[in-house]
This record gives C-alpha cells, structure tokens and sequence, in this order.
C-alpha cells in the first residue's frame, strides 16, 4: 500500500533517495529496498540536492528508507578494486593528494550536514538495520524515533577506516565518550531497548507503528511556533560550546527577540 508521501510528486527521485513535499513536512526516502538501501556517493550528492531542494515553507523533515532495512551502510562494490562505476574507488582516493583526498570526503559529508538546519527539525524513522554509514544518516537528524527490530553498528574501524560521515560529534554528544568508544571500537550492535535508554533514540515502537510514530513527533513539533522552534533549536546547538555564563547570555538574547517578535516590535 503507498504512503501519503509516495502518492505525491517527488521534488526528487534519483540514485536511491526520493523527496517529497506535503504542507510543512517534507520526506526523504531511502527508497533502494533491493540492496537494503546501501549508500554511495552518488546517494550522498542526492542527499545534498534534497536539502537544497527543501522548500522554505517546510519545518519538519522525515527521513525514512524502504524496506526492511533503513541502510545496510556502504555499498560494498566500493571496496572492490574496480569501485562503482563512475565514481572514484577507494584505491584512487588513497592515490590522491592531501587537499584532493580532503575535498573529495568534505563532498561526500555535505549530504549529512544540512539535516541540522536551524530553520529545520529532521527526525529519522530507523528500522532494521542502521550499519555504518547508515548509522550515520541517522545520527545526522536532530531526533530519531526507531522501530523495536532496530539494530545500529559502526564498522568502520573493524574495516579500517573512521566514521567520517559527520556522526562521531552526535554519537558522544548523545551517549558520550566512553560508550561511543565502545560502540565504535567493538563495532557490536546497539538495539532499540539499549538505543533508547542511552538517548541514543528519543522512542521506540513496533515496526509497523514506525511511520505513524514519526508523524506524530512531526505534528507534535509543529505545533509550537516556528520562531520560537528555531530560537529553542539554536540555543540547544550551540549550548555545548558555551560557558554556563555565554548560554545564560544566549537565553536572554533570544528571549528578547522573542518578546520583542510577539509584541509586534521586531526587526
């Protein structure tokens, strides 16, 4: 049966990630369920065009993936000799010079990044398995509700690389350093029941729920005003790189606007 989203034109359809619109809630879709929604750079340059694609009138974005699986990670054709076609292989990179093997990743990591926006709150819907870069996906949202067959890894190290898709800030920000290192190093899974009380996920619910859970956070944040959503959400960004006093400082700038906004008398 199709979704609301899937019966809506897609502002984006392309290597694996579509994108559509419905009032002030757009939806990414994993939509590659066949290879379990397994990421590449041509997925990660989709990415990106989606977030440039959001249109201004959307405060909440969705972020799902088809099948049975959210994202198995990377696509394991990149770590043949030969690669992806089209696309420059792991030995190429490592072939590469410092600053062309430097813009080359800061490229890949652009699709990761815009999920934080402050005009913005992303919420990933996570089931199955969320592996690697798919981990990282997930961890890129400002929230994330999972399903209770949920089962997130980092590889990476055991593969010897790095999670460098953007999610060791969030992942130690959440549930901070000593079991992120653990998480990263071991490369063991996290479910949903330890996923939630690590504050790694905001809610678990059945798989079958997952959608629908998703959507009521969605319209549950809508309900506040969108001024004050992204007065609240900066704040919050911004909290760990103050000092008690810089944040207490932050507060009242923003309540200033704030009440200045309300009264009818802002900039």
């Amino acid at each position: 049966m199709a979704t609301p989203d899937q019966e809506l034109v897609p502002l984006l359809d392309k290597d694996g990630v579509r994108l559509t619109v419905n009032d002030a809630i757009a939806t990414v879709t994993l939509a590659n369920p066949a290879k379990r929604n397994a990421q590449s750079p041509a997925m990660w340059r989709a990415f990106a065009e989606a977030g440039r694609l959001v249109p201004g009138s959307v405060r909440v974005v969705v972020l799902r993936g088809e099948g049975k699986s959210f994202s198995a990670g990377l696509d394991r054709q990149m770590f043949t000799p030969e690669g992806i076609e089209g696309e420059p292989s792991f030995i190429d990179l490592a072939r590469s010079g410092d600053a062309e093997l430097d813009a080359a990743i800061a490229g890949f990591q652009e699709g990761f990044t815009w999920w934080r926006r402050n005009d913005l709150v992303s919420i990933a819907a996570v089931q199955g398995h969320a592996i690697g870069a798919g981990f990282q996906l997930a961890l890129a949202c400002d929230l994330r509700v999972v399903a209770d067959d949920v089962q997130f890894a980092m590889r990476e190290t055991g593969l010897g690389l790095v999670p460098d898709l953007t999610g060791t800030h969030p992942l130690v920000s959440l549930v901070g350093y000593g079991r992120a290192a653990e998480i990263c190093l071991t490369g063991r899974f996290v479910g949903a029941q330890e996923a939630v009380a690590s504050g790694l996920a905001n809610l678990a619910v059945p798989a079958a729920e997952l959608d629908a859970a998703a959507r009521d956070l969605a319209a549950a944040v809508l309900a506040a005003p969108r001024e004050a959503v992204i007065e609240t959400k900066a704040l919050l960004r911004g909290a760990a790189d103050r000092t008690y006093d810089e944040q207490r400082a932050a507060e009242r700038a923003a309540q200033g606007r704030r009440l200045r906004d309300l009264a009818g008398i802002g900039e």
